[in-house]
């Protein structure tokens, strides 16, 4: 505790052996960045908190009230970081929107960047045909599409692009902007392809941050942030901050925000949004940093003080698209300013830099997502950027960075986000992938609405167990994610108590990607994983009839699809959501447990056309596998009955 360098928004002071600890936090950031701080004090943990303005005015005979703090001590510190989430909703009337999975251009080995028009139109295709079903859902096209002068990192010219191509048009006596020639018929033709193909189209922009060099802005110099030695506020790769105190910047904001959605775009993926908060880029940002909040003059209207006014452009961003835009915020790890200060106006958010952008590789965004996990499903959708599926070689100049080499390693980052329940993204040039690697994102791509938990959250900073629970159903569901980050072969164990199972006669299990049932587990939850690989296990208390264990939909394996099971008078019944021309098979256990039971029949219960159901021939003693496929996704329940 007495090397923490501080941390932002919250803080979990915590006796790992035990879970027992301290959960500090900031429950409002609408005018102040909150930060907290431990060191020790006489063999005790001292905690400060402390509230940064930057430039903090008040009238004079005015009051304000300054950001609420909150202190709970909790028996496992997850609970409480998972209170402090729920009391940070309630505070901000925070309604999650539904999201599905994005394809995101940025990291393609082929098409990267923005794309084009032809390459974002065939990939949405190859998406309609082979995984819109399994849940992707979005389009996004990434940096390089906007039109603007080249000074310090990307153009920001973002409401120059035509919509169409048009021929001889002049606009204030000058020819209109050039299309970008990878999007030659404008946007627009891009968004309506598309549609096209049933998905959501994406768009990358940058909202508080312009070019002051740029000759449109030559008259337009107030629209800027100012340090205090007189000189545009303009941070490496950020370029200048907007004033967003400034009416003409707020409308500003606001046409373009509406541009991009008449466009056709209803998801923004908004990045560098610290410059917003006009304080300085020091990526990559964990822990507390000193960016010297304040260094700047004070804003057009100097009564608003620098948080205050970064949220009231979130904010009008959201009211000029009226809701119906998905905000993700990108990226946290730039400033952490924009951490709290983002809380309740943005869907979801990049809680960390951009892949292996600190040489973790499949790491970067998982470490960052453990241990913001709580606020995932709670106050936005955890963005841990895309699962690289490819393999290794694909690029030469990528495979050693960016490169997935074993089917093993390409399973591990898309198991964590599935079990865990953050935000899926893709990256990878989907129609050359290997058919095996596409199987792995449609296992992986979908949301359970469970809750998931790090076991050793406390003890690594990437944890290595996970457990999923969801008993939503009435009946209860537990799958175990065991997961080996490291770059040797590791033992990952715990019990069963700390694991969180209860259950007193022991579990069924199965492993998911090995596709094979796994001896029963009792007390001990235990593995040797080999390199960057992945055990992802369903368990199922053990009873004296059979039960549901597995189901290979999904490797959640019955949270998502399974919607009822029932057993009654040597029946065993159930409801599944099936997906059109996927093979669905239910994994069963418990036959030779209070008694031999033998499958009689199994049958499809009502008009359900184009499907059918089987047993399957088994070895495997004590287990049962049946299948089910439909020519159309749809809702089936079925019947097994069964004799002693």
């Amino acid at each position: 505790m007495d090397q923490n360098p501080g941390s932002y928004v919250f803080l979990t002071t915590v006796d790992p052996a035990t879970r027992n600890g301290v959960v500090s936090g900031w429950i409002t950031n609408e005018k102040g960045s909150g930060v907290l701080f431990s060191k020790s004090n006489n063999n005790l943990v001292e905690i400060n908190a402390q509230l940064d303005y930057g430039h903090f005015r008040i009238p004079i005979g005015k009051s304000d009230t300054s950001e609420t703090l909150v202190v709970g001590y909790f028996d496992d510190a997850r609970l409480g970081e998972e209170e402090f989430a729920n009391t940070i909703a309630k505070q901000n009337q925070i309604k999650l929107r539904e999201r599905s999975a994005v394809y995101c251009t940025w990291y393609s080995e082929k098409n990267s960047g923005a794309g084009s028009e032809a390459s974002s139109i065939e990939i949405a295709n190859f998406i309609d045909k082979n995984l819109k079903k399994f849940g992707m859902g979005v389009v996004q096209i990434d940096d390089q599409w906007q039109d603007g002068g080249k000074y310090n990192g990307p153009t920001r010219a973002f409401d120059r692009v035509r919509t169409e191509p048009l021929t001889n048009i002049v606009v204030k006596g000058k020819p209109e902007t050039d299309l970008p020639a990878n999007y030659p018929n404008g946007m627009k033709k891009t968004t309506q392809g598309i549609a096209a193909a049933g998905l959501s189209a994406g768009i990358w922009w940058m909202p508080f941050a312009r070019n002051h060099q740029d000759p449109e802005y030559k008259d337009r110099q107030d629209w800027f942030a100012y340090r205090t030695n007189g000189k545009p506020y303009e941070t490496n790769w950020g370029g200048t901050s907007l004033d967003l105190t400034n009416p003409q910047v707020q409308n500003h904001v606001a046409q373009v925000a509406r541009t991009l959605q008449g466009w056709g775009f209803n998801y923004f993926k908004m990045d560098g949004l610290w410059t917003g908060t006009v304080t300085e880029q020091i990526y990559i940002n964990d822990g507390y940093k000193n960016d010297s909040i304040g260094n700047c003059k004070p804003l057009f209207n100097p009564f608003i003080p620098q948080i205050q006014a970064f949220r009231n452009g979130l904010r009008l961003i959201r009211k000029t698209t009226d809701g119906k835009v998905f905000l993700s915020g990108c990226c946290v790890s730039q400033n952490m300013r924009s951490f709290g200060a983002s809380i309740g106006l943005v869907d979801a958010m990049r809680i960390g830099p951009d892949f292996n952008a600190d040489g973790q590789s499949i790491r970067t965004g998982a470490i960052r997502a453990s241990r913001l996990y709580f606020l995932n499903g709670r106050i936005w959708w955890n963005d841990p950027d895309p699962s690289m599926l490819r393999e290794a070689g694909v690029s030469a100049a990528d495979s050693a960075s960016k490169g997935i080499g074993s089917l093993t390693r390409a399973q591990l980052l898309p198991s964590f986000v599935a079990l865990s329940g953050q935000f899926f993204l893709s990256s990878d040039w989907l129609p050359d992938l290997p058919q095996e690697r596409i199987e792995i994102m449609k296992r992986c791509m979908a949301s359970h609405t469970g809750v998931a938990r790090p076991v050793d959250a406390f003890s690594k900073s990437l944890p290595s167990i996970w457990i999923a629970s969801d008993a939503k159903t009435g009946t209860e569901r537990n799958v175990i994610g065991l997961y080996n980050w490291e770059l040797t072969p590791q033992t990952i164990q715990c019990t069963t108590e700390w694991a969180g199972l209860k259950g007193k006669s022991g579990y069924y299990a199965f492993d998911f990607w090995n596709n094979k049932p796994i001896n029963d587990i009792s007390g001990i939850i235990s593995a040797t994983l080999p390199t960057e690989s992945c055990k992802v296990i369903a368990v199922r208390a053990k009873t004296n009839h059979p039960v549901v264990v597995s189901t290979s939909q999904h490797i959640t394996q019955g949270m998502i699809d399974l919607l009822k099971e029932d057993w009654n008078t040597n029946v065993l019944s159930g409801e599944s959501k099936l997906i059109a021309d996927d093979p669905y098979e239910i994994r069963i256990a418990g036959l030779n447990d209070g008694g031999n039971w033998k499958a009689k029949t199994a049958m499809i219960i009502g008009e359900n056309k184009g499907v059918s159901i089987e047993i399957l021939p088994s070895s495997e003693t004590g287990w049962l596998r049946v299948r089910i496929q439909s020519k159309e996704s749809q809702m089936v329940k079925w019947q097994i009955k069964f004799n002693k």
